[in-house]
């Protein structure tokens, strides 16, 4: 099984009260975020919603999608929002919160294998294109983020953890850049 260790922090100036909920109710990405193709929830968990269950449907610029369902495991209002992934991703999902000024800082983790044997047995020569992938569907999130809050996307980094470190690391994509 192929491994990743992506990591993606957007910037944006809004309330962080207001990117925290627009992240938490990830019934409405597909509304904003155009990778989101479906998401439906299938258990409701406790009242913080500590095992509650939504199954994910992800499409980038490639023609696969990628199905996994994501089992709350820690939710922390306004600081942190992780999850178990199982089906074609199998891993660890985490969200984190902080602000500095009116500047919120959203830095999500995805630490994750494929289970998919047909990504597995062509992950040698193409883990790089999936990398690519999943960077373009963060930076349609943090864009689509931005549109729906009204607020400016400040910059967005998107990083391959696993990257030997005389390579490029990733992208970095700010507001100048644009």
């Amino acid at each position: 099984m192929t491994e990743y260790r992506l990591l993606t922090i957007w910037r944006i100036k809004a309330p962080l009260a207001k990117v925290y909920e627009a992240i938490q109710n990830s019934l409405s990405w597909p509304e904003w975020w155009p990778g989101a193709q479906k998401v439906e929830q299938t258990e409701a968990g406790d009242s913080n919603g500590i095992n509650n269950v939504r199954n994910y449907a992800w499409q980038g610029e490639f023609p696969y999608l990628v199905e996994f369902s994501m089992r709350a495991t820690r939710i922390e209002k306004l600081v942190a929002i992780e999850g178990a992934a199982e089906g074609d991703l199998e891993g660890i999902g985490r969200w984190h919160f902080s602000c500095k000024g009116a500047v919120s800082i959203v830095r999500y983790e995805w630490h994750v294998h494929s289970t998919l044997v047909w990504m597995n047995l062509i992950a040698p020569i193409a883990r790089s294109m999936f990398i690519h992938n999943h960077m373009l569907v963060m930076t349609q999130g943090g864009e689509g983020l931005a549109r729906l809050l009204g607020s400016p996307l400040l910059s967005q980094e998107n990083i391959d953890l696993l990257a030997e470190s005389d390579s490029p690391r990733g992208q970095f994509a700010g507001a100048e850049e644009r």
